[in-house]
C-alpha cells in the first residue's frame, strides 16, 4: 500500500512596489521611511521588495516581522555581518558587535553587557545629575534661542564619557557627529556614493576619533600602571580592555578603537533625536507639560534620588516611551538571508539583501488607537498597548535588540526631567511644526530650537 505524501505548499514571490525608473523608490524612503514602509505594508503586505538606487531589497514588515526575528528561525535566518563590513574595514578592524551573529555574538554581548547596563547609574545619580546641570548651565542660557539636538548631543555625550568611559568626550563631538553621518549613509544605509569618504571633512572627523580612542586606551593603562582605577566604577573600558588582555582573539588589538568609541558612536544619535522628540512633543501640549513638571518638582524635592524614586514618574517615561514609538530610531533593521526561507507564504532566498521594518505597527490604529496623537498614558495598565506580541520595537528586534536600552531609558527619563525641573521652555514661534530628517538616523531637524524663558524655581528646589 504506497503512503500519498503531501506535496509542498507553493511559495509566492514578494511583490515589487512601484517606483520611478532608475531610481526606484529611493525619494519616497528618504523622505520618510516610516510612513513608506506603513503604506507598503497597507498595499502589498508583511513581505515586498523595494529598489534603492538600482539595489533591490526584500522587506519584511510588521508585527509578523518582529515576531519572527525572536523566534529561533529568525536568529538563524538573519545576519548583520554584510551591512557592517563597510565600518569594520575603515577602521581596519575585524569585527563589531553590531556585525556578528551567532555564539561570537553572544560572546561579545557577554562582555560589554555590564559597561551597557543601567547598572552603571546605581549610587551615581547624584553625579549623574550635576553632569546634566553643568551643560545645561554651560549650553541653556535664559532669553536665548537652543538647537535642541545639537545641544542634547553634547548633553549624552557628557554623560555617556563619566558613565561608560570615565572622561568627557566634549571637544570631539563634533567630530564624532561628521563621523557618524558620513559612515552611516555611505558605509552601512550606503544612501550615498563612496567617493565622500575622500572628503576632507570626514577624514579629518575620522582621525580625531581615532585620536579619541588611542587616548582612552592610554588613559586606561596609566591608571592601571598607578593603580589608580577605582573598582566602584568600573565601565565599559574595563570590560573591554581586560577581555582583550585575556582572550585576544575575541577582542584583538584593531578592534579596540572602534569598541571604545562605540558608545558615543552609539548614543550620541540616538538618544539625542529622541530626547529632542520627547521636548517638541511635551512642549506641543501643555497638559502633558504640566504633567512632566509636577513629576520632575516632586522627584527632586527631596534631594539624592533613590532606585524607588525612578519608579514615580510615569507621565515622564510614558513620554519617553511615545516619543520612541513616533519618533523611532531602529525603523528598520538591515539583514541578510543566511538560506532559503518562508516568511508568511512567500520565498526568501540566501544572499537576498533584507530590510526589517519592525516599526510599522507603531503607526497602525489596530495596535495604538489614534496612532498620531501623542498620548503618553498608552504604556500604563490596563491600557498597556505596547504589549500586544510585536508591536512595540523602539529598540530593535532579536538577538540583536539594543544592548544599552535599559541604561538609555534611566538616561532619557532623568535628563528629561531634570531639564523641565531646571528650565521654563518654549517652542518659537508657539505653533512651530516639527521638521524632521533622515539621514544619518531619523529625527528632529538639527533646525529645530526653543526659547530658554527663564529659571524655573519650585518651591523645593534640588
Amino acid at each position: 500500500m504506497s503512503t500519498l505524501e503531501t506535496p509542498p505548499p507553493v511559495l509566492k514571490e514578494p511583490r515589487s512596489v512601484r517606483g520611478i525608473p532608475l531610481i526606484g523608490n529611493t525619494l519616497e524612503m528618504a523622505k520618510d521611511p516610516a510612513s513608506f514602509f506603513v503604506r507598503c505594508y497597507r498595499e502589498y503586505g508583511p513581505v515586498f521588495r523595494v529598489k534603492l538606487l538600482g539595489t533591490p531589497y526584500t522587506v519584511l514588515a510588521g508585527a509578523e516581522a518582529a515576531n519572527f526575528m525572536n523566534t529561533r528561525e529568525g536568529r538563524e535566518c538573519l545576519r548583520s555581518k554584510e551591512f557592517w563590513e563597510g565600518l569594520v574595514n575603515e577602521y581596519g578592524a575585524t569585527r563589531t558587535l553590531t556585525g556578528v551573529d551567532g555564539e561570537l555574538h553572544n560572546k561579545l554581548r557577554t562582555v560589554m553587557r555590564h559597561g551597557y547596563s543601567k547598572e552603571l547609574l546605581k549610587g551615581r545619580y547624584d553625579e549623574f545629575i550635576a553632569i546634566t546641570d553643568q551643560v545645561l548651565a554651560r549650553d541653556w542660557h535664559v532669553g536665548e534661542k537652543v538647537p535642541v539636538l545639537q545641544a542634547m548631543q553634547y548633553i549624552v555625550t557628557e554623560q555617556l564619557g563619566a558613565l561608560l568611559v570615565g572622561q568627557s568626550p566634549r571637544e570631539y563631538v563634533k567630530d564624532i557627529r561628521t563621523t557618524i553621518l558620513y559612515i552611516l549613509n555611505v558605509l552601512v544605509t550606503r544612501q550615498r556614493p563612496r567617493f565622500l569618504l575622500k572628503d576632507p571633512r570626514y577624514k579629518q572627523a575620522k582621525a580625531r576619533v581615532e585620536e579619541l580612542g588611542r587616548k582612552m586606551i592610554a588613559d586606561y593603562e596609566a591608571s592601571v600602571a598607578a593603580g589608580t582605577r577605582d573598582p566602584a566604577k568600573r565601565n565599559l573600558v574595563d570590560d573591554i580592555m581586560e577581555a582583550h588582555k585575556s582572550d585576544p582573539e575575541l577582542i584583538p588589538g584593531n578592534d579596540l578603537i572602534l569598541n571604545l568609541t562605540g558608545p558615543f558612536v552609539a548614543g550620541l544619535d540616538t538618544v539625542a533625536n529622541t530626547v529632542s522628540a520627547f521636548v517638541y512633543s511635551v512642549l506641543k501640549h501643555p497638559e502633558v507639560l504640566e504633567r512632566v513638571k509636577r513629576e520632575a518638582d516632586a522627584l527632586f524635592a527631596q534631594g539624592s534620588i533613590t532606585e524607588e524614586d525612578l519608579k514615580k514618574i510615569p507621565s515622564i517615561d510614558g513620554a519617553v516611551m511615545e516619543a520612541m514609538r513616533l519618533y523611532p530610531i531602529a525603523v528598520a533593521q538591515m539583514r541578510t538571508a543566511t538560506r532559503d526561507f518562508e516568511f508568511q507564504g512567500h520565498q526568501i532566498r540566501e544572499g537576498e539583501l533584507l530590510f526589517v521594518a519592525t516599526s510599522v505597527p507603531h503607526f497602525m490604529e489596530e495596535y495604538f488607537p489614534d496612532p498620531t496623537k501623542f498620548d503618553i498614558d498608552r504604556y500604563q495598565r490596563p491600557r498597556a498597548e505596547h504589549l500586544k506580541p510585536g508591536v512595540y520595537s523602539p529598540y530593535g528586534r532579536g538577538p540583536h535588540t539594543c544592548l544599552g536600552k535599559s541604561l538609555a531609558e534611566v538616561q532619557m527619563s532623568l535628563t528629561m526631567a531634570r531639564l523641565f525641573h531646571k528650565l521654563d521652555l518654549a517652542l518659537d514661534p508657539p505653533d512651530y511644526v516639527l521638521e524632521t530628517k533622515t539621514a544619518p538616523t531619523p529625527g528632529p531637524s538639527m533646525k529645530f530650537s526653543v526659547v530658554v524663558r527663564g529659571e524655573r524655581k519650585p518651591g523645593a528646589q534640588a
